[in-house]
């Protein structure tokens, strides 16, 4: 049964739609054509309720959940999944497509071979069809698409014939919503949405992997729309360092980093994010490489492989040189010699922490000699061909993360995120944020060494109120730390 908000009823006509689905998922159905009736009834039912509600996205998921929890899925699981993808393929009206496509999603986050089948079945092209076609009329419908298409490709990768069907006009109307919104970081639109362009730059980057001989290679509309319209479109750029301040799932980690390196190894876009964004940028990076567990190489690597290109390229590359000092010293710290909590250094590591050394503005004593360090820590000399400045960008497109997978932190008392620039509360707006308990105050004596207060002429106690305490020493200021709803990491000292 739906959840209703304090002080409000449901209807007598809303509880005969409540009772209805309820009766229509639990009936016991013996075939297919059976199925085909109830599923029916299902969706008709969700639609009138959905307009009683005047499009009520709670009810829309908890009518899902209903049916996902009845004996009609549990008993009939892959025949409910193809009818409700062939749904999908089938449907243009958006009255059903929100059942349709809200119940696919939360099937997903269940059931891992859904979205591969989806894409099998030719599920991209009509999200594709159906995000350009409902993007003016509904907006909780296309937030519901863009989901689905996220979830969907970053689970496997698409077919070639898939991506070519994305073209400029949807790249650009998909900045566009970001540049357009509010500044509001809980906007529903803004982290689906980026999380659509996050992924379609992952697929256009495994593409370009393994193309054959005689085909050509894919561009990039990511890149190619930021590399000619990237002023255009800023508020991209401010929105993915703020969430990879925040984000501890290593997979949408990775996502960013991917991006990040084709931005800073991309001639055209290396000035594309503000000076100040860049600064809050390398913070971020020297924080998660300082709290990355050892055994988080692929992750500390990819980062490695965005620092190099951040120094070299960037506005950061430019004096005043921004925290070369700790830059230098995390550097050190990488290479495992002189620091007790971090193991010995692999070998990928040593020759990433040699190339950022080399960078131009830090190149000092402290970053020569690396193959002497390797050698003493592993037994190992590195070749030319290992120290080589050159990086192909299938070592950072094949990085990739079973979606769900949390970051450790090396400290899990470690609390904070970078501060500079980025306020706001969690990313991840479904996620409640429960507030801190308040201290309980000190109750106040009723009288002082033994002594009791005077009493009126009744006798009960006169009320006088407590001595006002002295003002707090509170000493230099502190900008109020953020802190993630699922884990916690230190921010750099």
């Amino acid at each position: 049964m739906a959840d209703f908000e304090e002080d409000s009823f449901p209807t007598e006509e809303e509880e005969q739609i409540w009772s209805d689905l309820t009766a229509c998922v639990e009936t016991e159905c013996d075939g297919h054509e059976a199925i085909d009736d109830a599923l029916r009834t299902w969706l008709e039912l969700t639609l009138k309720l959905r307009e009683l509600l005047n499009c009520s996205q709670e009810h829309i998921v908890t009518c899902s959940h209903l049916l996902l929890r009845s004996p009609l899925f549990r008993n009939n699981k892959d025949y409910v999944r193809q009818q409700i993808i062939h749904s999908l393929l089938q449907e243009d009206d958006a009255g059903p497509l929100h059942a349709i496509s809200c119940f696919l999603l939360l099937d997903g986050h269940h059931e891992e071979a859904l979205f591969p089948r989806m894409i099998d079945e030719a599920c991209f092209p009509k999200l594709l069809e159906l995000l350009n076609a409902h993007k003016d009329d509904d907006p909780m419908l296309h937030r519901f698409l863009l989901q689905l298409m996220y979830e969907m490709s970053r689970m496997e990768r698409l077919r070639r014939d898939d991506i070519i069907l994305v073209n400029d006009d949807f790249i650009h109307y998909l900045f566009g919503i970001i540049q357009n919104l509010s500044d509001d970081v809980n906007d529903p639109y803004h982290y689906p949405t980026i999380r659509v362009l996050l992924v379609l730059n992952e697929q256009y980057m495994l593409a370009s992997t393994d193309v054959a001989a005689d085909t050509p290679p894919l561009t990039n509309r990511i890149v190619k729309c930021l590399s000619l319209h990237g002023p255009d479109y800023r508020t991209f750029g401010e929105n993915i360092i703020l969430l990879l301040n925040r984000e501890t799932e290593t997979s949408l980690q990775l996502l960013i980093l991917k991006l990040l390196y084709l931005l800073f190894t991309t001639k055209a876009t290396y000035e594309y994010f503000y000076t100040n964004d860049l600064r809050v940028l390398l913070d971020v990076i020297i924080r998660n490489l300082m709290d990355l567990p050892d055994e988080k190489m692929a992750l500390r690597h990819t980062y490695l492989r965005v620092l190099y290109p951040l120094l070299a390229h960037t506005q950061l590359s430019q004096p005043p040189h921004y925290k070369k000092d700790e830059v230098l010293r995390l550097l050190n710290i990488l290479r495992g010699s002189h620091n007790a909590h971090f193991a010995p250094a692999d070998e990928t590591t040593l020759r990433l922490v040699d190339r950022v050394s080399k960078v131009s503005w830090l190149d000092t004593e402290q970053g020569k000699g690396e193959a002497e360090v390797a050698r003493k820590i592993l037994g190992i000399s590195l070749s030319p061909s290992q120290t080589d400045s050159s990086i192909s960008v299938s070592n950072v497109a094949e990085v990739m993360e079973k979606p769900g997978v949390q970051t450790p932190s090396r400290n899990k008392n470690a609390s904070g995120a970078v501060e500079e620039g980025i306020p706001g509360p969690p990313l991840n707006p479904e996620v409640p944020v429960l507030p801190k308990p308040k201290k309980p105050l000190p109750t106040v004596p009723r009288h002082r060494h033994g002594v009791p207060f005077a009493s009126t002429a009744n006798g009960t106690p006169k009320k006088i109120p407590p001595k006002a305490p002295p003002p707090r020493r509170l000493g230099r200021t502190r900008t109020a730390q953020l802190v993630s709803p699922t884990d916690s990491v230190k921010s750099p000292e």
